[in-house]
């Protein structure tokens, strides 16, 4: 019978206890301009839960779902355990995140102001900073990840190397 003071000089096991061993913290991703934008993201829907408890909590669940999805993204991306999952498109569901919170967040911001309350003040004015946040964050991934993008001579329509389709004259009388 092998004690706990045995097993420590064993070589790893494989399967799925070597599996759980792979959460290391890729510290490169978090000093990109990606891992600043989700951290970003974070620390301000964390900030307008604060604003929306204080004042508002009707409102709260919106900042609060926001903050766990930004969150789980963080985590994903920084782990880079979102390779594991190869059949999900990331860059559409990230893209996806970004222009559901740009919606939520206008919505709840300005809906929030109407209140004249000091904390909701403040978050709207947080949730409009937020708001300009995910809108570059999502130029950022439709440019990056997601517009088509053609090489030099490659045309864009049918990807071959000359376009059969001549582009018409601008004075063709």
């Amino acid at each position: 019978m092998l004690s706990a003071w045995d097993r420590r000089d064993r070589p790893p096991e494989e399967g799925l206890a070597a599996e759980l061993r792979g959460f290391a913290v890729d510290k490169t991703f978090l000093s990109s301009l990606k891992g600043i934008l989700l951290e970003t993201e974070l620390a301000l829907t964390f900030i307008i839960f604060i604003c929306f408890t204080a004042s508002i909590s009707a409102y709260m669940a919106a900042a609060l779902l926001e903050f766990f999805i930004t969150l789980a993204f963080l985590f994903l991306y920084a782990t880079q355990y979102y390779q594991r999952f190869d059949r999900l498109n990331w860059p559409c569901l990230d893209f996806l995140r970004c222009v559901s919170a740009i919606i939520i967040f206008l919505v709840v911001s300005f809906a929030a102001v109407t209140s004249r309350d000091g904390a909701a003040i403040a978050a709207f004015v947080f949730g409009i900073i937020l708001v300009s946040v995910f809108a570059y964050d999502a130029f950022k991934i439709y440019r990056t990840e997601m517009a088509p993008r053609a090489t030099q001579g490659e045309c864009l329509c049918c990807e071959e190397r000359r376009c059969p389709r001549p582009l018409p004259l601008a004075n063709s009388s």
